[in-house]
This record gives C-alpha cells, structure tokens and sequence, in this order.
C-alpha cells in the first residue's frame, strides 16, 4: 500500500474520534456548560445532521476542485472547527464548531473512498478502501477512549484541542504523500441524488439504514451517564469500557462483511432481531455490574455488524432500480446513517427528559431498531415478489 494511503487512514482516525468522543464527555460538558444531559445530546445530533445535508451539498459544489487541494482545505475546516469547540465560550458557539467539523467529515469519506482506490491497482482497490476506514474503526476502539480520559482529567477542551492536533498532523501527511494531479470522479450532481431518492424500494432502505443504526444511539449517546448514575460505574471507568465497547464494535464489523456477502437480506433480519433482544436485556442488567459489561459488549458488537450488509443491500437495489446512480445511493445511505445518529441522540435527549428517565433509553432504542426489523422483512419479501415475476428463461 502506497503511503498516501496511510495520510488518508490517519485523516480518517481524526475525523472518527471526533464524531464519537463526544459520547464520552456529555456529563463532563453538561456540567460545565451548565446545561441538562439532553441539551448536550444535541451536540452528537448536530454533528451528524451537518455530515447528512453537508456531504451530498458540498460534495457536489466541490466536484470541479483539485482532490489534494481540496482535501488539504478539508482538514483545515477540520482543524478549524475542533480549534473553535476548544475555545467555544458557550452552548450555541459549541454547536456551530461541531457543524464546521462535520462539513469537512461529510466530504472526506465521500471523496476519499476513491481517492484511495485511485492510489492502487484496479485488483488492489477493495483492499486500498478498507485501510482507508480501517481509521474509522481504530479510532473507535483507541481514540475515543483516550479522548475520553483526557477530557477526564484535563477537561473536555483539552480533548478537543487533541483531536485538532491530530487534524495538523493528517494535513501534514496529506500535503507530503499525496501526489499531486489525482484524477476526479464525474462530479455527481444535487439532481441525481433527487432522482436516487424518488426509488420507493431504495428510500426502504436508506428507513431501514437510519432505524436500525440510530436505534442504538438512543443509549449510546447517553452511556457514559447511563453507566455512571444507572450502573454505578466509576467516571475513571468509563474510558476502559469504551475500550471494551469499541473492540466488540471492531470484531462486530468484521464478521458482519462475512455473514452479509451471500444474503444481505437473511443477514440484517437476524442481526436486527438480536440487536433488539440486547437492547432490551440492557435495561435489565444496566443496573447490574457483572452482568451490564456483557450484555455492552454483545451490544457492541452488534450495532455496527449491520454497517456492510446495509451498504451492500444498497448497492444491489440501486444497480437494479438506479444503475446510473450507483455511487449516489451508496453516499446518501452513509447520510442515512448520520440521519440515525442525529435521530437516535434526540430521541433519547427526550427519554432522558421525560419520567421514564435515562433507564428507558435501551428498551425505546430496541423499538426502533424492531421497526427496522419490520422493513427488512418487508423489504425481503418485495425482492421474492420481484424475483417470482420475473420472466423465467425458456
């Protein structure tokens, strides 16, 4: 692999560590924001709303840039954004910070992908893609932690102020290992991204993608509170069983490529199903010590083996529904995962509110998630109908 690969990789770790730090420093930011629980939630659905209608706008509007100038500008925006969240005086400064950074996490993966597909031969392309998310997933498992320690002990700023150093350092690799003159991509424009979502059997889909990824953010949002003031949990605690969360997130997303490559379908509705049975048993055992880091890691592992299945379904009806737009349908499920994230925090920003209270997060969380249950099975059972009309061969 070419180490152009690797400036995308550590861009990539940058950008995952500042989508999901945040989860745990809510009561760190709420306390010295003065603010509740769920108005500091907000902060996760913010962000995910800025990846969700900036991705496909921005990357649009920027089809015409050079790829490495276009990236170096990304992470400053990045740099940027994390730099004023650090120094954000207040609530409504913090908000906005955290939409400059989601501009720049929007277009990165949405350019990125094939960048670094680019950089390798045609045979090698799958592989050049998945070191480049491979950033994503480490990030999870080691930077949130971290970051979550730092802002322990040194105070959310200082979190922040990190993650804008590791945005410095990705720019630098970017600016010395990316070659100049990448080729670009046909720009795509706002009016086949339309065209994509007039597709009933794709919009399905994408329903299926927000409901089934954003039902676990309803707890996962709110888990470092969840974990400290249902479960008993220490706050030094916590950065340990983010570890633990985001090594079975790690092992979940492996072995969900495996189970999803035959029958995305058949895959997703046992993975749903599971991922429903967990989150309720959670709200049973998030009380309970020796029982609650279990049933977290079964949670984590499940709640994002349903991230490739999700994607290949997508490719499969798009190249049946939308061939032309392909790659449209692909960028705007990852929209439809960021519209889980922002939906999935706000709803559980009300559960916190409301009398049932942050122990309800789990089993409302398992709701939505059944509701996607519900579509895939719908959705299989429109494939089989097409299949079964189709003209069989003579």
């Amino acid at each position: 692999m070419p180490l152009a690969l690797f400036a995308l990789t550590i861009a990539a770790y940058a950008i995952g560590t500042t989508e999901f730090v945040i989860v745990g420093l809510l009561p760190t930011v709420a306390q010295d924001l003065g603010i509740s629980l769920p108005l500091a939630g907000l902060i996760v659905s913010v962000y995910a709303l800025g990846v969700t209608f900036g991705a496909p706008v921005l990357t649009a509007l920027t089809g015409r840039a050079g790829r490495k100038a276009l990236l170096l500008g990304l992470m400053a925006l990045f740099v940027a954004g994390n730099l004023a969240a650090a120094l954000a005086p207040g609530y409504g400064t913090l908000l906005a910070a955290r939409v400059l950074s989601a501009f720049a996490h929007g277009v990165f993966f949405s350019v990125g992908a094939t960048i670094a597909a680019g950089l390798v031969a045609p045979d090698r392309r799958a592989s050049a893609i998945a070191m480049m998310f491979m950033g994503l997933t480490v990030a999870i498992v080691t930077g949130v932690p971290l970051g979550t320690w730092i802002g322990q002990g040194f105070g959310w700023r200082a979190t922040f102020l990190a993650v804008a150093g590791l945005g410095v350092v990705a720019f630098i690799a970017i600016a010395a290992l990316l070659p100049a003159g990448l080729p670009k991509a046909p720009p795509t424009r706002l009016l086949e991204q339309a065209r994509v979502l007039g597709s009933g059997r794709l919009l399905l889909v994408f329903a299926m993608t927000a409901l089934g990824y954003g039902g676990t953010f309803v707890t996962f949002t709110y888990l470092a509170p969840v974990l400290q003031q249902v479960g008993g949990f220490s706050e030094g605690s916590v950065s340990l069983i983010l570890v633990l969360y985001g090594l079975a997130i790690a092992a979940g997303n492996l072995v969900g490529g495996r189970v999803a490559d035959r029958d995305p379908v058949r895959a997703l509705t046992v993975l749903f199903a599971l991922q429903a049975l967990v989150l309720a048993l959670f709200s049973l055992t998030a009380p309970l010590p020796w029982l609650a880091l279990p049933t977290l890691a079964a949670l984590g592992f499940l709640s994002f083996a349903n991230v490739p299945g999700l994607q290949l379904y997508v490719v499969q009806l798009a190249r049946l529904h939308r061939p032309e737009a392909v790659d449209v349908a692909s960028a705007l499920n990852i929209a439809a995962f960021n519209l889980g994230i922002a939906a999935g925090a706000w709803v559980g920003g009300v559960v916190v509110e409301s009398p049932l209270g942050l122990g309800a997060t789990p089993w409302v969380g398992a709701l939505l998630v059944a509701a996607a249950l519900g579509l895939t099975l719908w959705s299989g059972a429109l494939d089989r109908r097409a299949r079964g009309a189709a003209p069989q061969p003579a």
